[in-house]
Order: structure tokens, then sequence, then C-alpha cells
């Protein structure tokens, strides 16, 4: 009988090498604060399953990381991406479309050997209704937590996390 297949974090620099390849941009990256929603700072939320689409990763990104990591993605310019930020407050849909590759590219970081395979299910965008069992993980200790600078952008955070119901 084998042990059974569990998540792993990984470390800041697998995160600021992946998030550098995807932009092409060398993204600053360094230990930061939890990223947590409040009613003046939306987040980001995406989620991750296994092959039994039980829920076992989470990224979750500050309206910085959302926007300018999307922006820098989809090579839109830097002053759009800071008005969503600064004035908006939400990403367009644009930014959410070029987000959604963003978070589906990290899914790879969770997809190592010996570790179930993981997929993007679900992106939840700044300021979208996060269901109960989502919304309770995002305080769960087994994290990661980085602040991001993406190049001509701006800065962000984002957190990593393995709810404990993985």
């Amino acid at each position: 009988m084998s042990a059974p297949l569990t998540v792993v974090l990984p470390d800041a620099k697998a995160v600021k090498d992946m998030l550098t390849g995807l932009v092409g941009k060398p993204v600053g990256v360094t230990p930061g604060a939890p990223v947590t929603p409040t009613p003046k700072s939306p987040v980001s939320v995406a989620v991750y399953v296994d092959p039994s689409m039980s829920v076992n990763a989470l990224c979750v990104m500050d309206l910085g990381a959302s926007a300018y990591t999307g922006a820098a993605l989809a090579l839109l310019p830097p002053g759009g991406a800071q008005d969503a930020v600064e004035e908006d407050g939400e990403l367009t849909s644009m930014l959410t479309e070029a987000l959604h590759e963003v978070v589906n590219v990290l899914s790879a970081l969770f997809n190592v050997p010996g570790a179930p395979h993981s997929k993007l299910y679900k992106l939840y965008a700044p300021g979208d209704d996060l269901p109960g069992d989502i919304a309770g993980s995002l305080a769960d200790f087994n994290r990661l937590d980085l602040a991001i600078d993406v190049p001509g952008y701006g800065k962000g955070a984002l957190s990593l996390v393995i709810p404990s119901m993985a």
C-alpha cells in the first residue's frame, strides 16, 4: 500500500521563475504578508482541483498582482492596469481573461513528482462572491505568502494556500 499523494507548496524561487518565464520580465518575488480579502481590498482566487475534483490548492492575489500579471502576460499597456487598481478597484474583462491564463499556468507549480495532478477549476475575479468553503480556506496555515513586483507595471501580493481539507 502506498502513501497518499499530497500537494506540496512550491518555494519562492519556483514562483519567481514561473512568473518571470510567463511575462518575459524579471518579476521580483520576496516574502510578503498573507493576502486576505476585505471589502476595500478585493482579491482574485484561483481554485485548483485534483483528478477526483477535490480542492487541493488555492492561489490568492490582491488586485495589484491580479492586474499586473495579467496585463504583462497580455502585453497590455501598464496605464490600463494601474487604472484598474488605483481608480476602478476591479479588473476589466480583458484583464480577467489574461489573469485566467496566468493562474492556469501557475497550476504547474503544484504538479511535481509524488503530488496529485492539479488543474485550474475556477477563477474568482476580484469582487466575485466566494463559496463559503473556499472563503474559509483562505486563512489556512499551509501557505506561501509573497510580495511581487512586475517590472513596468507595479507591485502586488500573492498567496499560495494548501487547504486543510486537501
